[in-house]
């Protein structure tokens, strides 16, 4: 005779584990399409907006889980976001220089600081003109936040990308693995600061309360920026645009200012300094 407790465990079990798969191939869905949308290169208008229109519906549906299981906004966002941060294409010094017409120094900063203040306004202006048309069409409103929210994480890895490339070009190397980098260089978007190699609890592999509090801080006050965005017609696509725009562009002035003196406190190699004496 069969067992039914064992038999509701065994179903159970393989109910827990749909779920995980499930939520493993959203996750992946994520990470792929915030990929492809940070990476170097030209995307059409359209096929950007066909991207950015499948992240919103693929975080829609992660939200939608995450709250029915109890776990608050702030806080999945922040999970999602760290799940997705290894993906991001990060791009050596030699690649950076050879991308951007063999600038290299202060001259390849300025033009990644403008590449990426380019980029931000562009998903600002798609995701402030969607979020405008959802507002102009009340049956979709509540699909609206969605694309906030697919904005909000796109704008975030635009910028961590950012920042872990100004540690390239101002020399400042960060130890680890692909994975522990990507985590030490968002807890540093985070704070809005560069990390200080030096200083062995900058680099820990340990993601404490603290930082992952100010990662979910930061986050939910990017997406309250670009809930201002959320009105009619194209005041939606302007807004977000020129309001990205800014904060990138104070990123790479803190970030760059932050990495000037960090990188001026690096110990030089030997050859280095034999040819200034």
């Amino acid at each position: 005779m069969n067992d039914p407790t064992v038999a509701e465990s065994s179903a159970a079990s393989t109910v827990d584990e749909d779920r995980e798969h499930e939520a493993a191939d959203l996750d992946n869905e994520v990470g792929e399409l915030v990929g492809r949308l940070v990476r170097p290169g030209e995307l059409k208008s359209a096929e950007r907006r066909r991207l950015l229109g499948r992240l919103g519906a693929a975080l829609s549906e992660g939200a939608r889980k995450a709250q029915a299981s109890g776990v608050g906004r702030g806080r999945w966002l922040a999970e999602v976001f760290l799940k997705i941060a290894p993906r991001i294409p990060i791009r050596d010094l030699a690649t950076l220089s050879d991308h951007h017409h063999g600038l290299t120094g202060e001259q390849l900063a300025d033009d990644l600081v403008r590449t990426a203040q380019k980029a931000t306004m562009t998903i600002g202006a798609i995701g402030g003109a969607l979020a405008a048309a959802e507002f102009a069409a009340p049956p979709l409103l509540l699909s609206a936040p969605a694309q906030l929210v697919a904005e909000t994480i796109l704008v975030a890895a635009i910028e961590v990308k950012l920042l872990a490339e100004l540690h390239q070009v101002y020399g400042v190397e960060v130890p680890g693995t692909g994975t522990q980098r990507a985590v030490a260089f968002t807890v540093a978007w985070s704070k809005q600061r560069g990390i200080d190699p030096l200083a062995p609890a900058s680099v820990t592999l340990a993601l404490g309360g603290a930082a992952k509090t100010a990662l979910r801080n930061r986050l939910m006050r990017t997406l309250g920026r670009h809930l201002t965005t959320f009105g009619p017609f194209l005041t939606g696509a302007v807004a977000g645009g020129a309001l990205n725009r800014a904060a990138t562009r104070r990123l790479g002035a803190a970030i760059r200012a932050d990495l000037r003196i960090k990188g001026s406190a690096l110990p030089r190699p030997a050859a280095d300094a034999e040819l200034e004496s």
